[in-house]
């Protein structure tokens, strides 16, 4: 069959195309949010693939890597250098490090791709390839499941099917819906059968998978925005302690539960418990107050965790820990070679899986400390035992880059595969409060201290995602790549 796209016989023009495509999927993300792109990129990356050898669409998945990370996790540099010490040589240098390694997952998912799957049914296998490379980047060596190709969809017609599949079934209907573009402008008419079924069944799907229940809480969101280069400083401890006792004395009665960012006071527990005390004692008899803190145990290992004051019971240590920022792999060959490695509270230990949610102001909160909210299934299982999402995050890391929109657009997301609000506290944003269907209800300003008001209610039933996680969506993964695994031996056709 005659195929337009004869420039991508050209190994050289695929390349090209492979750093456009991951521009392309930076661009529906927050903050451009140009959903409609996702199919796009998809269709460029799948155009011309099996023309390719294995090495040479291993080229092609590494060039999108870099298309990708150095437009949408540029954040980095500002991380290393502006935060972590480290001059621009090396804060540049190791930014390029961290893309180009981080590009060779897109690299060994078309290298593998190649080696098994044939030409014939290609479209369904290139899908199902996809999302399996997302789930080896979301769980090899601590996972960076950041810029998903299925999280730009939040607010697009697919978001529908977020709370059956999550993100990833989001990824596999949008890599799906670009290779069957792909087909139907190669005159495969049929394709638009499919692809018309992916964007159009939403419509019919329902819209609220869980139900409130109970009466509306009342919540503030503290936003400190206190400077990270002196927050750990005797003047930074100073000023968060009085920043915060401030803004928690000037919280109207009837809030119900008040909520600090991660790390407000930049202390022990031990240290920050005089604080809090005092703090508790102009709080009304039946507010909560959580807040994140850093905690040390009686064998001297320290956690980042969330306790409350006031009406609450229990807390919880962050389970997900950011590799270099939180734990320091290798840390016998690498503490002290350079600023960067040394960074404060880089020595912290992961709390366990199966903690209990913590109570406060009559509603149980599934808590996601920072970088936590970006992990679909560890999300998911707080939301089955929660009636609220927490999360709380420092995202003065991030400076005034995309950084911390990126984060909200995942948090948004979370919220509505789980059917579930969720109130975000942040140092200096973005701090909000999203209800179950991922829209944001109330937003503070960021750099700005502030306090956000609002309600959320708790809501019961669980969404399928909650139910039963990514699982289903993976076999299907599975089971799509293998289609094009068995035709392998077949008489191939000619793919696009």
């Amino acid at each position: 069959m005659r195929r337009p796209f004869s420039l991508f016989k050209i190994p050289y023009f695929n390349y090209l195309a492979a750093l456009v495509a991951g521009g392309l999927t930076t661009l529906t993300a927050s903050p451009f949010e140009l959903w409609w792109l996702g199919p796009v990129a998809a269709g460029l990356m799948y155009l011309g693939l099996h023309r390719l050898s294995p090495a040479q669409a291993a080229l092609k998945g590494w060039c999108y890597g870099l298309g990708l990370f150095a437009t949408g996790a540029s954040w980095v540099y500002v991380s290393i250098h502006d935060y972590g010490y480290t001059g621009v040589p090396l804060a540049l240098f190791l930014t390029a490090l961290f893309v180009s390694v981080l590009s060779l997952f897109f690299a060994a998912t078309l290298w593998g791709y190649r080696k098994v799957a044939g030409p014939r049914l290609a479209v369904v296998s290139f899908a199902g390839a996809w999302v399996l490379g997302e789930v080896l980047r979301t769980y090899l060596f601590t996972g960076f499941p950041w810029l998903l190709l299925g999280t730009g969809q939040v607010d697009s017609p697919l978001a529908a099917w977020a709370p059956i599949g999550g993100v990833y079934l989001l990824s596999l209907l949008v890599a799906l819906s670009g290779a069957l573009g792909v087909a139907f402008l190669s005159r495969r008419w049929l394709a638009l059968v499919p692809l018309a079924l992916i964007w159009l069944v939403p419509l019919a799907l329902p819209q609220h998978w869980t139900s409130p229940t109970g009466e509306p809480v009342r919540v503030a969101l503290l936003q400190g925005n206190l400077p990270q280069l002196i927050k750990w400083t005797p003047e930074g401890q100073r000023i968060a302690a009085n920043t915060y006792s401030e803004l928690t004395r000037e919280v109207g009665d009837d809030i119900d539960l008040i909520v600090w960012p991660e790390t407000a006071l930049p202390m022990m527990e031990t240290q920050a418990r005089p604080v809090l005390e005092r703090v508790q004692a102009d709080l009304a008899p039946d507010t909560a107050l959580v807040t994140g803190i850093v905690q040390r145990d009686d064998q001297g290992r320290y956690y980042n965790g969330v306790v409350g004051v006031g009406n609450t019971q229990g807390s919880y240590q962050k389970e997900h820990l950011v590799p270099f920022g939180e734990y320091l792999p290798l840390e016998s060959i690498l503490r002290g070679a350079i600023d960067f490695f040394d960074l404060p509270m880089s020595t912290f230990t992961r709390g366990a899986a199966d903690q209990s949610p913590m109570e406060a102001a009559g509603l149980r909160l599934g808590n996601a400390i920072c970088y936590e909210i970006i992990y679909p299934q560890l999300v998911a299982s707080r939301a089955r035992e929660s009636d609220i999402l927490v999360t709380v995050s420092n995202d003065t890391w991030f400076g005034s880059s995309i950084g911390p929109l990126q984060h909200l657009q995942m948090a948004r997301l979370r919220a509505l595969e789980n059917g579930r609000y969720v109130v975000r506290a942040t140092s200096n944003g973005v701090t909000v409060i999203v209800d179950p269907q991922g829209k944001v209800t109330q937003r503070a300003p960021q750099f700005e201290t502030t306090t956000l008001t609002g309600e959320v209610q708790a809501m019961q039933g669980l969404t399928p995602f909650t139910r039963w996680g990514s699982w289903p969506t993976w076999v299907v993964a599975i089971l799509m790549l293998l289609s094009g695994i068995i035709s392998h031996r077949q008489r191939p056709s000619k793919p696009a």
